[in-house]
Formats: structure tokens, C-alpha cells, sequence
């Protein structure tokens, strides 16, 4: 079974799924996040001309998943509050492809293989 990037009890989730507040910007993504199920938070900043994501916080830090571990790289835009790019899920050591939507307070993550076939997402909440 594939696994998309970032979506164990680590809080990997690969990119965002959806729609949302039309023109919204990078400068909204950027910050702390935390998943919906409250596993972990990842921090997303500027890394060059795109975005990245880290992990700054695991509710259980034993798992595969490791404190400061980049899991979203080079995400840029690709539409309206829509970004491209990879996200790496530490518990199968895979990188995938993925998008990543902000919709309000809400940003949705989803990992995709097969070229987009099998995806699976996560939904994050801003806790900054």
C-alpha cells in the first residue's frame, strides 16, 4: 500500500488539496501549523523562491519522524491559494509529489502517486 508523504502519527501530510480564500498569499502559509489529529506541527518558511515545512513539534518524538526534519520542499505556486511541490513521510522514507491548498484558517496537505492517482491528505489548523 502507498503511503503519501507525511501522513503517520509524525503529521507528515504532502501537500494541499482544495479551494479556498481567493488571493491568498504565501505570506498566510507561512508559520506554525499544527495536524488535525494533534501528532505534530510543522513550521513553514521561505526556502528560496518557494515554501518549505519542518517539524517543530511531535507528540511522540520516539516515532520515525524527527524534530527539525524538512518534509515539504519546494512548494510554489500554482493557482489561487494552491502550491506545488514534495513532501517527504518519514515512516516509509519515501518523497512524494503533492499540493498544498490554504482555505481560511485551514490548510489541506495531500501526497499523491501513481501521477496523482492514489493521494491521501491531511488537514492542518494555524496555532500562531
Amino acid at each position: 500500500m502507498a503511503r503519501t508523504a507525511a501522513f503517520g502519527l509524525a503529521g507528515m501530510a504532502a501537500l494541499f488539496l482544495g479551494a479556498g480564500l481567493a488571493g491568498a498569499s504565501a505570506q498566510e502559509v507561512l508559520g506554525v501549523w499544527e495536524r488535525d489529529t494533534g501528532a505534530s506541527r510543522v513550521r513553514f518558511g521561505k526556502c528560496g523562491e518557494a515554501i518549505c515545512g519542518t517539524i517543530s513539534w511531535l507528540k511522540d518524538p520516539n516515532g520515525p519522524a524527527k524534530l527539525g526534519q524538512r518534509i515539504f520542499f519546494d512548494m510554489k505556486p500554482s493557482g489561487a491559494n494552491t502550491w506545488k511541490g514534495s513532501a517527504f513521510n518519514p515512516e516509509d522514507g519515501k518523497t512524494y509529489s503533492g499540493t498544498m491548498t490554504l482555505s481560511g484558517p485551514t490548510l489541506t496537505t495531500a501526497g499523491c502517486v501513481l501521477g496523482g492517482l492514489i493521494c491521501r491528505s491531511v488537514t492542518w489548523k494555524r496555532t500562531n
